[in-house]
């Protein structure tokens, strides 16, 4: 059996701690720093995600918003014309009666005055048929 030699573990520990400082040093630092940097690299992406996508809410209830009003400003606008439309037909149909009105007087009035035309007409013939039928009849003249 080999001896105990309290100066060999001193050793190995001293050994085993310069190991473990120079270890920490060279390798375990850097990669905790990669790690750390990626870490916030993450964190800084997914911070800018979360960002982007309360802009994109807030843009698309704009948006949304936006549509809407402009709907109902287009239903208002094509009310509007519908009402302007039927104001305009209303505005020719008065304007056309009136005119067939107009014409209808007129042709009454011109129904009229060839009825007593034809009356004065007639009137005068039949004086005057009345006047040669009773001369035919009594045989002389009148």
């Amino acid at each position: 059996m080999p001896e105990f030699n309290p100066l060999s573990i001193l050793i190995q520990m001293i050994n085993f701690l310069v190991l473990l400082i120079l270890l920490n040093i060279i390798v375990y630092k850097p990669i905790r720093g990669m790690l750390k940097k990626r870490k916030e690299e993450i964190d800084s992406s997914s911070n800018l995600t979360d960002e982007l996508k309360r802009n994109i809410e807030k843009y698309s209830t704009e948006i949304e918003e936006n549509i809407d009003s402009t709907r109902k400003l287009g239903l208002k606008e094509r009310i509007g014309l519908r009402n302007n439309g039927l104001a305009a037909e209303k505005e020719l149909l008065q304007d056309a009666y009136s005119q067939v009105e107009e014409a209808l007087g007129k042709a009454k009035n011109e129904i009229k005055e060839k009825i007593n035309s034809a009356r004065a007409s007639l009137q005068n013939e039949m004086e005057s048929f009345s006047h040669e039928l009773a001369e035919k009849i009594l045989g002389r003249s009148l």
